[in-house]
């Protein structure tokens, strides 16, 4: 084929790729800073950290040339777009030289093992540290029940006088942050308060709000309530409704006053994964999801109001998608002049559209542009482009894999490939466990989201039969993936042009 063809499409892919993946990550990679997320996002950089420098190591004891290392170490980790990113690198490092197809051959040899060895130092762990999966799992929902921000339903029962007579409006600012009273029961009827609803003397309100809160709440409300709302008789409805109305993202939520005009409360925000509480200055984005409570016949007219169809969501907005990527490519193409290197760093055609995608997906929408992209388009874009970008990096390097498995190193660049993968997980392992004490579960995650490794979250997922895995994967994969990235572009300025 062509060569120039596949190098465009190849790149074309990469860029794909990579671009679906910050818009998805992107509303989730600044809140993964926060509380236990700072702790894993530190120990998943020291992975990568250790990562680079056993590769380092590798480089002057096998005195291969770096272009094959750094490929090494991308198949070592199972990072395609740092593979990506260091062909790019090589290409205006070295202009010309036929070196930008080693680090494709390189991966190629440490892959299969890059996605073994996570495997089996998750096994190792747990024979070593004795894991008892079940009692794993009791500890890890009791920490994430103390320790969770998120808001949760509470029940309540009005005893304390002092409150008795006074607006839910005055309840509320004498607690700190937002948290909403979504029910009141009062006489067997349970009715959508609003902000000027009195509070009467055994009266039983739902709330919703962070566990802190509620502590709070309770001291100054009374007492707490065993009262299910979402089962008793005579409770309201609950109903999620979809953003899909471009007219509801004109408006703060205090400015669409749902509540007023329809006499429902909004008690969460939820936006890609992370719930919020609503605030009156917060404003609406295309693919939110409202969670409200109210009577059916007005949550009808509520969801009439925001949208409410999928089917609006099936048919991405081209020209945001376009926008994005060529502001990432020309991000891209930014040198940054580092001190101490010779020649100026790029994120390059990886990590520029990244990076600009990670910004967008957090923003969500400027003026009339909206940058949520519908999981569905995501996901055939995502593996669209890894596909392009694998196919034509196994056509440029195939045809010398048989011929370095059989007559080369292979079997040797296999064996620093284990090296590169195994090393940093199992240090990084014993510290999060011995000194950390970290839930297995959670380090399983932390082990698969710092090599970027959908496969080995899926063994963690199955092994756990929880959700523990999923969530720290989560956490560290944005930062993971942007260091992974940068790394095998500096690796290759450093020690390639050498």
């Amino acid at each position: 084929m062509n060569s120039e063809v596949l190098e465009f499409v190849k790149e074309f892919g990469l860029v794909l790729f990579v671009y679906t993946i910050g818009i998805q990550v992107g509303p989730a990679f600044f809140a993964s800073f926060k509380k236990q997320g700072l702790k894993l996002n530190i120990l998943a950089a020291g992975i990568v950290f250790l990562n680079v420098a056993v590769a380092i190591a590798v480089l002057f004891i096998s005195k291969l040339p770096a272009s094959i290392v750094v490929g090494i170490m991308s198949g070592a980790v199972t990072n395609t777009p740092g593979l990506g990113a260091a062909q790019q690198a090589l290409r205006e490092v070295v202009p010309g030289n036929s070196a930008i197809y080693d680090p494709g051959l390189g991966y190629a040899m440490a892959y299969p093992f890059g996605i073994l060895g996570i495997i089996l130092t998750m096994l190792a762990c747990r024979k070593f540290f004795k894991i008892d999966l079940k009692k794993e799992n009791a500890e890890f929902e009791e920490e994430r029940s103390q320790n969770s921000g998120a808001p949760s339903e509470y029940s309540l029962i009005v005893t304390n006088p002092r409150v008795v007579g006074r607006k839910v409006e005055k309840i509320k600012s004498l607690v700190q942050g937002e948290l909403v009273v979504s029910q009141l029961l009062r006489d067997g009827v349970a009715q959508s308060p609003n902000e000027n609803t009195e509070l009467w003397a055994g009266d039983i309100i739902q709330v919703v709000c962070s566990k802190e809160q509620f502590d709070d709440l309770a001291m100054l409300v009374g007492d707490i309530s065993g009262y299910d709302f979402n089962s008793g008789a005579g409770s309201l409805a609950s109903r999620s409704i979809m953003v899909t109305r471009k007219d509801a993202l004109k408006k703060s939520i205090g400015e669409l006053d749902l509540s007023g005009r329809f006499g429902i409360n909004i008690t969460c925000i939820e936006r890609a994964g992370i719930e919020m509480l609503p605030m009156a200055s917060m404003k609406l984005c295309i693919g939110d999801v409202v969670c409200a409570v109210g009577a059916e016949n007005v949550l009808m007219e509520a969801a009439a109001e925001l949208g409410d169809s999928e089917k609006d969501l099936e048919h991405p907005n081209i020209a945001p998608i376009f926008i994005g990527i060529v502001l990432g490519l020309i991000v891209g193409s930014i040198p940054l002049q580092i001190p101490g290197l010779s020649v100026p760093v790029k994120l390059g055609i990886a990590g520029g559209p990244l990076l600009v995608a990670v910004i967008l997906g957090r923003i969500r929408r400027i003026g009339p542009l909206n940058w949520h992209l519908p999981m569905g388009a995501n996901l055939i874009m995502r593996e669209l482009g890894i596909t392009l970008f694998l196919a034509c990096v196994g056509l440029k390097s195939g045809g010398r894999f048989l011929e370095t498995i059989i007559d080369g190193d292979g079997f040797y660049w296999m064996a620093l490939g284990v090296m590169i993968t195994g090393i940093p997980l199992v240090i990084i392992a014993f510290i999060a466990r011995v000194f950390l004490k970290m839930n297995f579960l959670s380090l399983c995650g932390l082990l698969a989201g710092s090599c970027t490794d959908p496969p080995a979250l899926s063994f963690a997922y199955q092994m756990a039969e929880s959700e523990a895995p999923v969530i720290s994967y989560a956490t560290v994969y944005s930062l993971a993936m942007f260091l992974r990235i940068v790394a095998a572009q500096l690796f290759v300025i450093l020690f390639a042009v050498s």
